[in-house]
């Protein structure tokens, strides 16, 4: 069961990306510049991620619970931070539109849902967030390393010519903060949850 429900969250990670791509690639015309345009976003990093990783999943393979629990986090960052800051910027219509709601809404709930009923319970250790902070931060760097040199920001919130340095570190510094949170919370809640598998992932 625990696969059958892996291959849904694949499914719709890989049929976000794919309607995400054909949107994106109409602007373009070109694969390289679409996919380049797209490895800017964290949400397509990481639905990309978690589209791997339930693949695998879905295959009979197995994976370690600290690395199920980083990808549950980082997708569960993708809604949050959607729903809480960029819901509503930029209205969207036709393809875009069911992109929009597979990758941010639908992939991080289906993705905690499996974790919750799947992922080997009470495996999680309390450094675990610590380890789960690694990629945003890398994301970070990476993307602001690349928008000093097009001049293109994915988000608002890290926008540096037009909020500044101070106002982007702060902003960081607040999602950083609440992604540790919620990695605490997550651990914790890995504790005492009365479902998931009793058998070790890997």
């Amino acid at each position: 069961m625990g696969n059958v429900f892996a291959a849904l969250v694949a499914i719709a990670c890989w049929a976000g990306l794919a309607i995400q791509f054909s949107a994106t690639y109409g602007h373009h015309q070109q694969v390289i510049g679409t996919l380049w345009t797209l490895a800017r976003f964290f949400t397509i990093l990481t639905n990309l991620l978690v589209a791997a990783t339930m693949t695998w999943i879905a295959m009979g393979k197995r994976l370690p619970p600290l690395l199920l629990g980083g990808v549950t986090l980082a997708i569960l960052l993708v809604g949050i931070v959607y729903g809480l800051l960029l819901h509503g910027l930029h209205p969207l219509h036709g393809p875009a539109m069911i992109a929009n709601v597979l990758l941010h809404i639908v992939t991080p709930v289906l993705m905690a849902l499996w974790w919750l009923l799947f992922t080997p319970r009470a495996r999680l250790k309390w450094n675990a967030p610590w380890l789960w902070a690694i990629y945003p931060l890398v994301y970070l760097a990476y993307v602001l390393a690349r928008a000093s040199e097009d001049g293109r920001y994915p988000y608002p919130f890290i926008d540096v010519p037009k909020i500044g340095w101070m106002q982007t570190a702060m902003n960081a510094g607040g999602i950083a903060l609440g992604f540790i949170v919620c990695g605490f919370l997550l651990v914790w809640i890995d504790s005492w949850r009365p479902l998931g598998s009793r058998k070790a992932n890997g």
